[in-house]
Order: structure tokens, then sequence, then C-alpha cells
């Protein structure tokens, strides 16, 4: 089950995950078969973790990292929602973030 901001509590459900970041990739060269893909793992993220419960926060950052390494733009889009962004400052430090990870400047 995961548990929403709101109190409410409902199912996990992989195909809503992949709903979500199918919107991020609009336009993006991902295929379904990523998507799929990257559902799967997320699943299987919040499974290893045993908890009954999680809160719908864990469920974002469980899509966070696989998404970073599908696509950044995608990954971009969905953290601005997730994460809300408010700002240019805010997109700025993500890509500075991730051009550190990758070694670039």
């Amino acid at each position: 089950m995961v548990s929403k901001r709101s109190g409410v509590t409902e199912p996990f459900w992989r195909d809503k995950v992949v709903a979500g970041v199918r919107r991020a990739c609009q336009g993006r060269p991902v295929s379904e078969d990523s998507l799929a893909q990257l559902g799967q793992r997320v699943e299987e993220a919040i499974r290893a973790k045993g908890a009954a419960e999680i809160p719908s926060n864990e469920v974002g950052l469980a899509i966070l990292g696989p998404l970073r390494e599908l696509d950044e733009v995608a990954y971009l889009r969905f953290a601005s929602v997730y994460r809300g962004f408010e700002s240019l400052a805010d997109f700025e430090a993500e890509i500075e973030q991730l051009k550190a990870e990758k070694g670039e400047s």
C-alpha cells in the first residue's frame, strides 16, 4: 500500500508509475519497453523494502534514479514536478548536479 500526503492509502500500481513517467517522456526517444522495464525496477525496489505501507514520496524517489539513467530531459521534467521546482535556479542546480555526476563542466 502507498500512503499519500493527504492520508489516503491506495494499492501500489506499476501501471500508475509507468503512466506518470510516460508523461515526463512525451516527445522523447523512450520506448514502451523501456518504460515497462523502469516500472518493473521501481516495483522491485518498493517490494524489496518489505514494508506493508510505503509513503508516496518514497515511490517518487524510487522513480528518479532509473528515470535519470533512462532520459535526462524526462528526469528533469519529472523531478521539477515531484520536487516542486519554483524557479530557473532550481533547474540550474539540478542540471549542474547532473553534469557533476557525469564529469562534465
